[in-house]
């Protein structure tokens, strides 16, 4: 997260990290019921929204799912529909052991084909039409080519049947079967978009159900979060969650926002504050005024974010395009040439039956599941482990990064601090002795620092002294009085005098004073996080360079870049992260970013890949293309290996649904049939089906570490 340079004080100590204090009030929204009721738990879920924008406004296959509504509806309507005819319909002439036929049955076919056609078929028309619109045919008009071809023929083929009273094939059950599987395919992703979305509601749930409003009459008026107004005075207990995201007007208290800004440590807030929904109230009771509902929640926000991002190809997905593409015009002009030739060496009943082979061998089945089922598998994956990929074209640039760039408080460490070191000063009192005192007279504060003295020292397994009267002294520190004795910890800008110690670079240093002289030091700095190490091991081993970017100072960050053994740029602005990003793209190399504030926002848009860590605040998430739930950076290797992984099942799965469709077309146009080797009808609807198996075994392949 970048820094300000503003300094907070805890009894005159030198904070190590300046910027968590401030960065959780630059954040202006929250949660909201209404929002959670609908967005999360209601029709709003953009898994389920029928509310996207037309296909024309987007180019084929790859947002053919987006202008007709919900995939799950219609395919589960068409399959039964489907179904029968699968059972009364030959797979290119050869009868299934489960098919059956009977009187007038391939009348009932015809008719069950045309209600298919236009009902499961319409989304995938609009597409092409898109698609020609554009001049751009790929996977929709591919589609809609083998649908139209093999419905077209089949319904002459039933017709000649009755008129001439020859047996002609027809392609009733690859129709069937092609339009079910295309369903499907889109169906998955709208799922795996909804795993994504649904990832949110732990979120969500930290929303209370009811607030306590505060009347004019200064009565209590419990209410139903939905009916939240903006100006509305809301009473927050101790332990509470806070349900909506106002400005404290009276009381203070620390407020946990870990689970919403990756604010590692309780946030002390005061009149004048801002607080967001979801966060948990310490130990005091507020007054806060509301200041943002609907749609300006943040968990509206999250959710509309992820429902436009899972509308973007990625360029995976743009290759399947082009691929179907190519397929269209091959499969044109082989249809075209095996006419012409057939119809010169043969007869026109030959021609017509090669030509139309040939279209129906196009047909994407394997092709149109490649993506999808991987992309379902990885969003599934992803999810499980607190990975929301808003832009799938992240996965693959992040596949092929040169450059992350980290952010080090809340992403390489903790945010909170640790006794790094306890000194003595004086010969009487030995270190143990010093950290009794320590821990007595911070015993009875919840600052961060104070915390963390009293918590080495009951790791340490050392009672603190009992102190008869402790005081704040403003401007200085703290004192107290011990066996007659006045001590203070002050900071040593506070003590006036440098102490003789070896401070650990980037550390705090306190002091203990008895009565008058420094007896002992303690110092404290900014502990890495356990996953650290290991994610710069990860990332040096994928060809990644990391470069650490914060607006400490020189002295703490070099401490932390020496311990992971990394580059580092200290005393970074926003503008700086923003230029070095700009500066290392403009050499051609491929940018991650991972930062988890409001000031890192510039540079997590202008990078490849933006990368907010810990949820992030509203406007991190707004700039990044991936959110890691957690603050951990082990979640940053699980993106690395996720991306690197699902690129490759993409890769594989075209190779393994378009490889069949270049091989059959040619044969089944019967450029080898001069040599005696076509490929029957037959031949090439198993060749369909073991394509179309093999995608889905290696997408459900994909794993990743435990």
């Amino acid at each position: 997260m970048a820094k300000n340079e503003k300094d907070h004080t805890h009894h005159q100590h030198e904070q190590l990290d300046r910027s968590k204090m401030d960065h959780s009030k630059h954040v202006g929204h929250a949660y909201h019921e209404a929002q959670v009721e609908e967005g999360i738990h209601g029709h709003s879920n953009p898994s389920q929204n029928h509310d996207h924008p037309t296909h024309s406004d987007h180019s084929g296959h790859n947002h053919g799912h987006d202008h007709h509504g919900n995939f799950k509806e219609i395919f589960l309507k068409s399959l039964p529909v489907g179904i029968v005819i699968l059972l009364l319909s030959p797979m290119m002439d050869v009868r299934l052991p489960f098919q059956f036929t009977f009187t007038y049955s391939d009348i009932v076919v015809a008719v069950l084909a045309t209600i298919l056609l236009v009902y499961g078929g319409k989304p995938f028309f609009q597409g092409a039409v898109s698609e020609f619109k554009q001049k751009a045919p790929g996977m929709m008009a591919l589609i809609s080519l083998g649908l139209s071809v093999s419905y077209l023929y089949s319904i002459y083929a039933v017709l000649a049947r009755y008129v001439t009273g020859q047996h002609i094939m027809d392609f009733f059950f690859e129709f069937s079967s092609l339009l079910l599987i295309m369903l499907l395919g889109h169906w998955i992703e709208m799922k795996a978009v909804g795993e994504a979305g649904d990832a949110q509601k732990s979120l969500a749930e930290l929303v209370p159900k009811d607030a306590h409003v505060v009347l004019v009459d200064d009565s209590i008026e419990t209410r139903p979060v939905a009916e939240l107004k903006v100006g509305d005075l809301v009473r927050v207990q101790a332990g509470e969650n806070v349900p909506a995201d106002g400005i404290i007007k009276r009381g203070a208290s620390r407020i946990n926002e870990a689970l919403l800004t990756g604010e590692s440590k309780p946030v002390e807030k005061g009149a004048g504050d801002k607080v967001i929904g979801g966060s948990t109230n310490g130990e005091g009771i507020l007054y806060l005024e509301v200041q943002e509902t609907g749609d300006q929640s943040f968990i509206s926000q999250v959710l509309t974010l992820i429902g436009q991002a899972q509308n973007q190809p990625s360029r995976a997905e743009n290759l399947a395009h082009k691929v179907a593409g190519w397929l269209f015009y091959i499969a044109i002009a082989a249809a075209v040439i095996a006419f012409g030739v057939w119809l010169y060496i043969a007869d026109f009943q030959t021609a017509i039956l090669f030509t139309v082979t040939t279209l129906v061998i196009a047909c994407p089945h394997a092709l149109g599941l490649a993506i999808p089922l991987v992309i379902a598998r990885s969003t599934s994956l992803g999810a499980s482990r607190g990975l929301l990929v808003k832009d799938r074209e992240a996965l693959e640039l992040a596949n092929k990064a040169d450059v992350m760039i980290l952010d080090k408080t809340g992403t390489l460490t903790t945010g909170e601090f640790k006794v790094l070191n306890m000194e003595t000063l004086v010969s009487q009192y030995n270190k143990a002795d010093i950290t009794a005192f320590m821990a007595g007279i911070e015993g009875g504060s919840s600052h961060p620092i104070a915390q963390s003295i009293v918590h080495y020292a009951e790791e340490q397994g050392i009672q603190p002294v009992r102190f008869d009267k402790i005081d704040i002294v403003p401007g200085a520190g703290v004192e107290g009085n011990a066996n007659g004795r006045n001590y203070k910890v002050i900071s040593q800008k506070a003590l006036g005098k440098a102490v003789a110690v070896d401070v650990p670079k980037g550390a705090t240093l306190s002091i203990l004073v008895e009565d008058g002289k420094p007896i002992g030091t303690v110092a404290l700095g900014d502990e890495l996080k356990e996953t650290s190490k290991t994610l710069i091991r990860a990332l040096k081993q994928n060809g990644i360079h990391p470069i650490m970017a914060t607006g400490d100072n020189e002295t703490a960050a070099q401490g932390v870049a020496e311990e992971l053994g990394i580059e580092y740029k200290a005393n970074q602005s926003p503008q700086d992260k923003y230029n070095l990003v700009e500066s290392l793209k403009s050499k051609g190399q491929t940018v991650i970013m991972v930062g988890d504030g409001v000031n890192d926002a510039p540079s997590l848009a202008m990078a490849d890949v933006g990368v907010a860590v810990g949820a992030g605040t509203q406007v991190a998430i707004d700039s990044a293309d991936v959110i890691l739930t957690q603050s951990d950076p082990g979640d940053i290797e699980s993106f690395i290996e996720l991306a690197n992984k699902t690129t490759g099942k993409m890769k594989q799965n075209l190779v393994w649904g378009a490889g069949y469709n270049f091989i059959a077309i040619p044969i089944a146009a019967g450029v080898l049939a001069s040599i005696g080797i076509t490929l029957a009808p037959a031949a090439g609807a198993v060749l369909m089906s073991v394509s179309t198996v093999i995608v889905a075994i290696n997408a459900m392949a994909l794993k990743l570490k435990n």
